[in-house]
């Protein structure tokens, strides 16, 4: 089967790391998650991978903490998220790499724009940590600015939920799903899928944004073969 795109940033959740414990790494869900990335890598799509670190800190929930100290902490959390997927895409016979936005030379490459594209051209994967390396902007940012940065034709952005609600779908039951969306509906109505630096972002550099399920891992390589899946945006 072809794929429906030849590039794609893939944003994945810290909590998506934890699987069913909801704090720290849950190696074998890794895995899952990965097999099914492999899976498009097989089929020839080149692939970004940005991680958030929820599993292990929020910048945001530092407390009385400094917000800029909060938050770098929140980059080192993306770190080893990002060295698990590296791991568990090795034991699967994918050729990995790991760039990160804060120089950290000993265990991974630094993010260079040019590299990161090389990689992708020359069939590596490229997993991106830090987000952005800057206090406060969030990973779904930094997975705007990758996408931007490397013309990815999608962003693929993996949630708990199967797409965008109307409201939020586990206290409304009568919650409507939406197919398709635009950027300024995004911003506008305050859906929260997205930080709204991450949406005009994506808007300004039109970046279509497919929001879908990750409780069946297998949806990354669904949507990757164009299956009609979660919300669109557009």
């Amino acid at each position: 089967m072809a794929s429906a795109y030849k590039r794609i940033l893939l944003k994945l959740s810290g909590e998506a790391m934890a699987g069913s414990q909801r704090f720290g790494l849950d190696f074998d869900r890794v895995l899952e998650i990965c097999a099914s990335v492999k899976k498009c890598a097989d089929a020839g799509l080149e692939i970004g991978i940005v991680v958030g670190g929820g599993n292990f800190w929020r910048g945001r929930s530092g407390g009385k903490m400094d917000r800029t100290r909060a938050d770098h902490m929140g980059m080192l959390a993306t770190v080893i998220n990002s060295l698990a997927l590296a791991d568990a895409l090795e034991q699967l016979g994918v050729n990995i790499r790991v760039q990160t936005a804060i120089a950290m030379q000993e265990i991974a490459e630094p993010y260079i724009r040019n590299r990161a594209v090389n990689h992708l051209k020359n069939g590596r994967l490229v997993v991106f940590g830090c987000g952005t390396g800057n206090p406060f902007f969030s990973t779904d940012t930094a997975a705007a600015l990758r996408a931007a940065e490397i013309d990815a034709d999608v962003i693929f952005k993996a949630t708990n939920v199967d797409g965008v609600y109307d409201s939020d779908p586990k206290l409304n039951p009568d919650a409507c799903r939406f197919e398709t969306l635009s950027y300024m509906d995004i911003l506008k109505d305050g859906l929260g899928v997205m930080d709204s630096t991450a949406a005009s972002l994506c808007m300004d550099n039109k970046i279509p944004i497919l929001v879908f399920s990750l409780q069946d891992p297998d949806n990354i390589y669904r949507a990757a073969m164009g299956e009609k899946i979660g919300t669109i945006i557009s």
